[in-house]
């Protein structure tokens, strides 16, 4: 059965950054130039056209906006300046509002009074959580006496709490990703040893970001990559090893200030190369920058700051400023997580790796077929 045009569906995806989609007249320069277009996947052309074209269930269905690292060779080429690179960041935006179930992310992607007001509404909630079970600590012998302000415990408990709504939304979110992609694809006859096989993919693309490094600018790669494994190095210690990252002598140099000295200096670098780009308009890739970009990058800004002033003034026994620093620390955090994680920014880290998964899944499907 012919899929249904829906005439909408570019109305839906311009609130989501998307500017002039008729700009292009499919002359597949885009496609010639891209470094990443692989057989059978052949972007951006492909999923402009679909675009254009209304079939929204068909684009739902496709990987390839998730193969696009935004190298921006194809808007540097247009000839007709349709900026093809932002067009697939566009519809980036776009499918995570579709494979979330909530439907908050639309919400948060187009309205700038949900993505404000629930950065406020989380802060708030951690004031309030704040001033409800914490006491200020003192200064002791290894630094500040953190057991004072609040049980490592039920720290720790918290994280997990937090841990396990994020978990749920994003692996949800995957699963109904994996539903319009694989499922929904009746073309497809996959085995389970396919899964197996090609799992490895999932992973090597999530740790390296491999497919980044073929673009022109290499610094590029290496910035996101820096990025990436500092957040996530962070992200993991303080969620699931919190008690371990939390006890070490402020003295000493143990593995866990060492493991921390390299993410924060990951996101630094990060976020100074990302801020620059978008604010001098270097690359290609930092031309455009929908609100959620610079949200998202403000966010982050505030968390490492703010954690790089708890570490010096747990080291210098600077209790009362280690006191009001954490609570503006968890202000930041909390939201950043709870809406980028999800919802937004962050989750195109899990969508991404995934997406080359099912795209190997899909491409090895049709080989058995053709063979």
């Amino acid at each position: 059965m012919a899929e249904r045009v829906d005439p909408l569906i570019l109305k839906d995806i311009k609130q989501f950054g998307l500017s002039d989609w008729n700009a292009c007249y499919h002359c597949g320069n885009c496609t010639a130039s891209c470094p990443l277009t692989e057989q059978g996947f052949l972007f951006p052309r492909k999923d402009i056209r679909l675009m254009q074209m209304g079939l929204k269930n068909n684009l739902e269905q496709h990987v390839e906006p998730w193969l696009c690292y935004y190298c921006g060779d194809c808007s540097k080429t247009c000839p007709r300046d349709a900026n093809p690179g932002e067009i697939m960041m566009s519809l980036r935006r776009y499918l995570t509002s579709m494979y979330d179930w909530t439907g908050l992310s639309k919400k948060l992607y187009t309205s700038k009074v949900w993505e404000f007001g629930a950065i406020i509404v989380l802060a708030l909630s951690v004031l309030v959580l704040w001033l409800w079970k914490t006491t200020p600590p003192t200064a002791g012998t290894q630094g500040v006496n953190i057991e004072q302000w609040a049980s490592v415990k039920t720290i720790h408990k918290g994280d997990w709490i937090m841990a396990g709504i994020l978990v749920f939304f994003l692996v949800s979110n995957i699963i109904n990703m994996y539903y319009k992609i694989i499922i929904k694809d009746k073309s497809l006859k996959i085995s389970f040893t396919t899964y197996i096989t090609e799992f490895w993919s999932l992973i090597w693309h999530f740790g390296s970001q491999s497919k980044l490094s073929k673009c022109e600018t290499k610094y590029y790669w290496g910035a996101h990559w820096f990025l990436m494994s500092g957040y996530v190095l962070l992200f993991g210690m303080i969620v699931f090893l919190l008690p371990w990252f939390q006890d070490y002598n402020v003295n000493q140099w143990p593995i866990q200030r060492i493991l921390g000295y390299y993410a924060t200096i990951g996101l630094f670098v990060g976020i100074v190369y990302f801020t620059y780009n978008r604010i001098t308009k270097a690359e290609e890739h930092s031309k455009h920058s929908h609100v959620t970009d610079w949200t998202f990058l403000v966010l982050l800004f505030f968390t490492t700051l703010s954690g790089i002033l708890l570490h010096y003034f747990r080291m210098t026994g600077a209790a009362s400023a280690w006191y009001y620093t954490y609570l503006i620390h968890l202000m930041v955090l909390v939201p950043m997580l709870m809406i980028e994680v999800p919802f937004s920014k962050w989750s195109h880290l899990a969508y991404r790796p995934f997406a080359i998964y099912f795209s190997k899944i899909k491409q090895a499907s049709v080989s058995k077929v053709t063979v």
